[in-house]
Parts: C-alpha cells; structure tokens; sequence
C-alpha cells in the first residue's frame, strides 16, 4: 500500500466527530440559550389563561410566534409534545468519541506526560473515564443533600470544587488534557443533568397529568437548578473545549488557574445577560468584571512563559517502540535535516518568525526526539496533505515531502 492508511483513516473519523460534535453542540447552547432568555423574559402583565405563567411575543424568519408557559401544563395536555433532549445526548455522545479517538488511541502523545506524572497508558485512560464518572456522581449527591438546599452556597462550593479539579487534572495530565478533561467532567455534568434528572422529571410530571393526578412541584424545582447550572457552566465549558489549539492557556504553568477564572468570566457573562433577559436592567459592572478577569489570565499566561505541555511530551526521555524505529531509521537523519530548515522558524521555543512567542499548539521540533515523537502529525500535514508549511512559506520541495512519506511509511 503507498499510504499509511490507519492515521488516515483516523484523521478523518476525527474530523467527521468533531463537525458533528459542533453541530450538535451549537443546537444544544442554542436551544438553552433561548429558553433561559424566554422564561427570564415571559410577561406576566395584563390577563392570562388559567394556569398560564407567562406569554411573549415574538418575531422571527418573517413570522409572529404567541408562546405561553404554563405553571405545569394545560389542563389538557396533547400528545405531540417536542423534546428537547437529542441536542444534549447527541453532543456528549460525540464528544466522547472524541475523546476516545484523540486522547486515549493518541494518549502518548496527547494524554500522558512522562515530565508530569509517569503513569502507563491504561492508567491515565482509567483516570480519565473514572473522575468524569465520579465528578457527575459527587454533583448529584451534592445538589440532593441539605446542603443542596441553598443555591447560592451550592454554586459557590462547587467553583472551589472545579479549581481543585482543575488543579489535580494538572498534576496528572498533559497540559491540553488536563484543560480538555475539566472541559469534559463539566460537559458531562451538564448533559447528565439532562438525561437523569431534567427529562425524567418532565416526564414523571406528565405522566401524572395524563393520569388526572396533580404533579408535585418539586419536581419543576428540581430541574430549574439544574438548568440553571447549566445555563452558568456553558461558556466556560466551551472556552476549555477550544483551548487544545491555544498554547497560552494549556502550555502555562498557571493553566488550572487560568481555566478556574475562566468559569468566572462566563458567570460574569451570562449574569449579565440573563439580568438583561429578565428585563431588570443592564449590569455593566459584569463586563468591567470579566475584562479584569480576562487581563489577568493574559498575564497569567506569559508570566513566566513556560511551555509545558506538549513541549514536555515531546521531550520525555522515554519514546515509543514505533517512536524508537523512526529514528533509528537510515533515512531520519536526513528527515529530521527538512523539518529542521523548514518548519522550526515557527515550531520553536522562541520561533523566529515575527509575532509568534512559541511553537504553535506546543508542538516543538528542535530536537530529533521531538520529531519522531510528531512523526505522523508530519506525515499527515507535510507529505500527505500541504498543510504544512503554511502557504509553503519556508519552500519545502516535492521530493523533501516524498522523503518524509517514505520514512514514515516504511517505519511506522
């Protein structure tokens, strides 16, 4: 075969899972972004219908939409009832996948890292898959005890809790998946309060209400703090699923605190916007907030400048058996000469090229070490696809990128 077909093929099952795990993401923040904003905003003036909480009117996609939202439901309540529920699963379903396919198939070079903690790979994928599980566990226990009872104490626990999350995960991890899992621990408490506590409730309260049984409210209750959780933990979640392709937040020595103001940022953020949905005026205060928040994770993130992640995977003294056979092949020497000319003016601790103030993504490729240790994100960007150099700026020939093929290919 003249191509190396596995990373191919993973390459683009990577890619079909994550415009999927996009898309599925946009229609979930979508739909919850829009439903917080219309119960913050039901006007509750002037006569309604028996049992109507609220109405609004509103425009859009050259219609005129009349939305009422019952205390309950209608006294008599129709069959076709559209559930908001697919959005939520489809999302962490995708996510996973993700996370399987990049993180534990990839775990060498993207999940363990020998400099932070030296563990065996099944042991960082059975840490990775236990606290996401123990995470959502601990939540719901929390949210059902007394201490539950006070929101207000509830939330403020819990930020302590994810910064000592966020901490630890540093202390194990790779610094991109020590950002990605917090990402991941929180995305899973959030679609698991969808599907074990918000729809079961709906649907233990609609079922009472087809039997003619008045439904307990507390159940309503229930699922209005978990919505609410989710509606503050959706912008930090998304910051800490974009971060693996920006250095400055997971490469800092400062990154578990970084990603903690960061849940700060996004609390300043939505309680700004749900203040403003709610019709109680517009808190500027929150914004003036959020920049501080934000020029201080800028300064966190450059002082000292110190790249840990993966700069640190790509010098552990300890290669892979295949990592092993790449460079010991005739043909690396050569190999490790093209990356050298062509690609460290960027991938470099201190890139040469004007405007960059380290290896993009973290990926240097100084060292002989470090190039076997990308080989096949070479392989896939320089000899497979052009991608890399960008625009070709440094000039790399046709016959380099053939080298590049064939060293990997033949020692892979």
């Amino acid at each position: 075969m003249d191509i190396a077909i596995y990373p191919i093929l993973l390459e683009w099952l990577e890619t079909a899972f994550r415009i999927a795990h996009v898309t599925t993401a946009i229609a979930w923040v979508g739909s919850s972004f829009y439903f917080i904003a219309l119960d913050l905003g039901l006007r509750r003036d002037g006569s309604l219908p028996e049992k109507v909480n609220g109405e609004e009117w509103q425009v859009h996609g050259g219609g005129v939409y009349h939305v009422q939202k019952y205390n309950v439901a209608p006294p008599n309540l129709p069959e076709h009832l559209t559930w908001f529920k697919w959005e939520s699963y489809s999302t962490w379903l995708t996510g996973f996948a993700m996370l399987v396919l990049v993180y534990y198939l990839g775990a060498d070079l993207y999940l363990i890292d020998t400099t932070v903690l030296d563990i065996p790979i099944w042991a960082g994928i059975l840490i990775s898959i236990g606290s996401i599980a123990l995470g959502w566990l601990f939540y719901d226990r929390l949210c059902k005890s007394r201490f539950g009872n006070d929101n207000t104490r509830l939330m403020i626990f819990l930020f302590l809790v994810l910064v000592a999350l966020a901490w630890g995960y540093t202390q194990v991890f790779s610094g991109r998946a020590a950002m990605l899992h917090l990402g991941a621990a929180t995305a899973t408490i959030m679609s698991a309060n969808v599907f074990m506590v918000i729809i079961p409730n709906q649907k233990i309260v609609t079922a009472d209400l087809r039997a003619g049984r008045e439904p307990d409210p507390k159940y309503g209750v229930i699922a209005k703090q978990r919505s609410t959780h989710n509606n503050y933990l959706t912008l930090p979640v998304l910051f800490l699923m974009l971060s693996n392709h920006y250095p400055l937040v997971f490469a800092s020595k400062y990154n578990w605190l970084i990603a903690s103001l960061v849940f700060l940022i996004g609390v300043c953020i939505r309680h700004f916007f749900n203040t403003r949905d709610a019709r109680k005026g517009n808190p500027m205060w929150t914004w003036s907030a959020a920049f501080f928040l934000f020029a201080v994770v800028i300064a966190l993130s450059v002082w000292p400048f110190v790249f840990k992640g993966d700069r640190g995977e790509a010098q552990a003294s300890v290669l892979s058996a295949q990592q092993q056979r790449l460079m010991a092949a005739d043909t690396f020497e050569g190999v490790h000469t093209i990356i050298t000319n062509r690609c460290t003016v960027c991938h470099a601790e201190q890139p040469a090229w004007q405007g960059l103030y380290g290896a993009p993504k973290g990926v240097a490729l100084e060292v002989p070490e470090q190039t076997a240790h990308h080989a096949k994100r070479i392989y896939l960007q320089s000899a497979i696809s052009l991608a890399m150099p960008p625009s070709n700026k440094s000039n790399m020939l046709p016959e380099e990128r053939l080298l590049i093929k064939q060293w990997y290919e033949a020692n892979r």
